[in-house]
This record gives structure tokens, C-alpha cells and sequence, in this order.
């Protein structure tokens, strides 16, 4: 039976405007137990897991990327963190922030890091312990502190606010058990009353398996559907800094789009699929077989409902929900004459994505060609490509930048569908390099030129939405 409550997730980007995010969604005109029944999952705040880690983008290194490359440089680069999160602190003075006891357990935090990294940076130089058994853990122990930092702000402010807020601290410092994903977040959960307190909860779980090896830069959003799912939420919502709407409004024209207000889970598939945040794949399933489901939230929009996600929701009109895509995406193209009436000869191609960790977003086959749609930042594409060369050597391997532009919905079943999109790409001259499209019918995918990949996202948006 689903609790009364509900979770709340808040990405690094609000968390950074905490003063609008407490006005905006935690407290605004809440009085009283009004306040209670809502759990708040936060990220770190925006840049730090960047600075810890590795630049999300460009790859730049961190703490955590120096540290394994063997540069000592990674000192300063702690150091740039504890200055990053002490001005954080600075820019929460003016709404309640005690700035002592602020520093105070950044200080603790970041000695304690410290400490720890030149004792298994000592251990490392004798040469019997290899990195890969201790860079993980070494991984886990700098990407926790980020989402302490945050949430234990947020409890000391709220409190200020005469809020009554509590730290659940699931970063397991100190803490030399480990237990499963599931314990930890019920152990962290023990004895709250939520009717009477407000969870504060780090977006990071340390657990036996590791949720950053494990789930990788989108492990605050599993934590948030766990955290839903254990404590049996009526609503999961997650607060970002725009809607969820029918395309990009940068590309498109904020005058353009629309909110979508209504969706389904296998739609959020299909969005995380073409990397989009809306919410990420893994944490969505949990929540969709508990049927829980999920608002997407404009932070600075509260009055706004947002979009819902729920099992089972199919338009009951034939409607175009969101024109999206992605432009960092190569077409790696396999012609083989060989292949022709060959039985296995995909399954053969797919063990070398298998083996380098890759998977594909789109897929296109005929006689004598496979091409597979990768995301161009793997980092073991180069190493796939060259393997499928090796292990197909009179086939044709050839690799070329591509985008992808997809139309997506419940309920596409529009009669001449496709020939009203290949349409509005052909008056902009835009040239389809392939199609893709399940008989469910649910995710069209045109693949184009990189230069195109604006043109048919505005071109479709006109033709369906506008």
C-alpha cells in the first residue's frame, strides 16, 4: 500500500540556487505539517562532482582522474574542491547558513580524503596491489562527498527556517559495514517519523556492489527510485531547471514548445535512450513495476504540475509528444558481401560491441550491410572499430559522423505518418541517411548530417506540434 509521502529529487544545477529551490518548491507557502510527508533525494551541488571526479563533458581530469593517472597533482585538485565548496557555503550566508559549522564539516570531510588517498597511494607504490583493487573504492570514497556537502547545508538552512530536517547521511563515512542497496537505504530510514520530519537525503549509497560502479553519474537518480520504492511513495517528482517539453526550446523557440503533461514510462525509455535527462533508465523501473509514478517539475515554475509519467498512459489522441535527439553519434557501416544468407553473422558483429562495453542507440541492416549508431563519446569505440576490422577482414568498415532526430509518442498511429515527416524534411532540403521505426510505433528515427541536426528537429516540431 503506497505511504502518504512523497520523494523529491533536486539536481546539482538547482542545488546550487538553493535559496529559490527552498522558496520555490521546499517551503514556499507551507505552513506547519503542511511541510512533512516529502522526502528530498539532492545531488551534489553543480561543478563539484566534476571537480572530484572528471569533467562530465570534456573529460578534463579531477581529484579522482589525477589520482589514477599517478599525478600528485591531484593534492591541488582536492584543494580546489575544499575552495569550490567553501565559497558554496559563502553564497548561503545571506539565508541561514552557519558558516562555522558549515566549513567545519567540509574540513572534516576533505582532511579525512585526504588522509585516506596517501595511505592507498603508499600502499599502491610496493607494487603487490594493483589499481583496479583499489581505484574503485578510491571512486566510491570521492564521489560521496559532493552529496554530503550539499545535504548537510540544506538541513543546517532549513533548520534555520524553523524547519524541522533531518540528515540522512547514506555516504557510509566511516562506517565499515557494507550491506546490500536495499538495507542501507532501510537501515538510513530507521525510526523517521514523516509526518513530523523532513529526510534530507545524499543522492549517494555506499553499498556492497558500489553504486558509482555499478550505475556510473546517474547513480543520485537510482538512489531516488529506491529510496521511492523502499519507503512505498505515493509520487516520485523530480525537480529540474525546465520542463519537459515537446523539443529543446534553445533549439526550437521557447515560444514554440509545449509542456507535455502526460506521458508514459516506455516514452521515458525511449528519451533515456537518446540521452536525455528525464529520468535515468535504471531508476525508472523499479517505480513503473511498483506503480509509482513519477512528475517531471519546472523548479522555478512551482505553481506549474509538470509532466507525469504513469504506467499504462496512452494518449487518447493521436499526438507527436517530443521532437529530440542527439548529434554525438557515429554510423559504424559493415558491408560484406559474405554476408549474405550467412546465419550468425550479426551475432558475430555484436560480440565485438559486447566485448568493448558499447551499446548501440539505432540499428539498420540489409543484405550485405549492418550499421550500427554508437555514441561517439565511448571510449572504446576505437578500439571496437579496429576489432571488427581484425575479425571481419573482407568486409568494408567505414565510420562516419551522423546525428539522430527522433519523434516520439504514445500514440503515433497518424495515418501518411511518414510521408508528412519525410515532407517537412525535404522542403528544408534535408536528406534522410536512414530511418528506423518498431511496429509499436512509438520512436521514429530519421538519421542525418551533423549540420542538419537543427533544421529537422525545428522542421518536424512545425510539422507535428506547432
Amino acid at each position: 500500500m503506497a505511504g502518504l509521502h512523497t520523494v523529491e529529487k533536486i539536481g546539482g544545477t538547482s542545488m546550487s540556487r538553493f535559496g529559490e529551490i527552498m522558496r520555490n518548491v521546499i517551503i514556499g507557502d507551507r505552513q506547519g505539517e503542511a511541510l512533512y510527508n516529502r522526502i528530498f533525494v539532492v545531488s551534489a551541488y553543480g561543478g563539484i562532482t566534476n571537480l572530484l571526479l572528471e569533467n562530465k563533458k570534456t573529460g578534463a581530469p579531477g581529484v579522482y582522474g589525477k589520482f589514477a593517472a599517478g599525478e600528485d597533482s591531484w593534492r591541488e585538485a582536492l584543494d580546489a574542491v575544499r575552495t569550490r565548496m567553501i565559497e558554496f557555503n559563502r553564497s548561503f550566508a545571506d539565508i541561514g547558513l552557519d558558516q562555522e559549522v558549515a566549513d567545519q564539516f567540509v574540513h572534516e570531510r576533505l582532511d579525512g580524503i585526504r588522509d585516506c588517498l596517501e595511505d592507498v597511494q603508499r600502499i599502491g607504490s610496493y607494487g603487490h596491489f594493483p589499481k583496479q583493487s583499489y581505484l574503485p573504492a578510491t571512486r566510491e570514497l570521492l564521489s560521496a562527498v559532493g552529496e554530503a556537502h550539499s545535504a548537510f547545508n540544506s538541513v543546517e538552512i532549513l533548520r534555520a527556517h524553523g524547519v524541522n530536517a533531518r540528515f540522512i547521511d547514506l555516504t557510509g563515512w566511516k562506517d565499515t559495514v557494507l550491506t546490500s542497496l536495499d538495507k542501507a537505504i532501510a537501515t538510513g530510514f530507521a525510526g523517521v517519523d514523516f509526518a513530523l520530519e523532513m529526510p534530507i537525503v545524499t543522492g549517494y549509497v555506499k553499498y556492497d556492489e558500489g553504486i558509482m560502479t555499478r550505475f556510473d553519474r546517474g547513480y543520485s537518480e537510482i538512489t531516488f527510485s529506491k529510496v521511492a520504492v523502499i519507503t512505498k511513495a505515493r509520487e516520485g517528482i523530480i525537480h529540474k531547471e525546465y520542463h519537459l517539453s515537446t523539443g529543446d526550446p534553445v533549439l526550437i523557440g521557447a515560444d514554440r514548445v509545449q509542456v507535455i503533461g502526460a506521458t508514459n514510462f516506455d516514452i521515458a525509455d525511449q528519451l533515456s535512450d537518446l540521452d536525455m535527462e528525464a529520468i535515468h533508465s535504471k531508476a525508472s523501473k523499479e517505480m513503473e513495476l511498483c506503480d509509482i509514478p513519477i512528475r517531471v517539475k519546472n523548479a522555478f515554475d512551482p505553481t506549474h504540475p509538470g509532466t507525469l509519467i504513469q504506467r499504462g498512459y496512452v494518449s487518447p489522441e493521436p499526438r507527436v509528444e517530443i521532437i529530440c535527439g542527439r548529434d554525438d553519434v557515429v554510423a559504424v557501416e559493415v558491408h560484406d558481401p559474405e554476408m549474405v544468407g550467412e546465419v550468425g553473422y550479426d551475432y558475430r558483429l555484436l560480440d565485438h560491441l559486447r566485448r568493448a562495453g558499447i551499446s548501440y542507440i539505432a540499428k539498420a541492416t540489409n543484405a550485405n550491410t549492418i550499421t550500427h549508431f554508437i555514441p561517439e563519446k565511448h571510449a572504446g569505440l576505437n578500439r571496437c572499430v579496429e576489432s571488427i576490422r581484425d575479425g571481419f577482414p573482407a568486409a568494408a568498415v567505414a565510420v562516419s559522423p551522423v546525428a539522430i532526430v527522433s519523434v516520439i509518442g504514445t500514440n503515433m498511429r497518424l495515418p501518411g505518418f511518414l510521408s508528412r515527416a519525410a515532407n517537412a524534411l525535404a522542403r528544408e532540403k534535408i536528406n534522410v541517411l536512414g530511418l528506423g521505426q518498431a511496429m509499436r510505433q512509438v520512436n521514429m528515427q530519421f538519421i542525418v548530417r551533423r549540420e542538419d541536426y537543427k533544421g529537422a528537429q525545428v522542421a518536424l516540431h512545425r510539422e507535428f506540434v506547432e
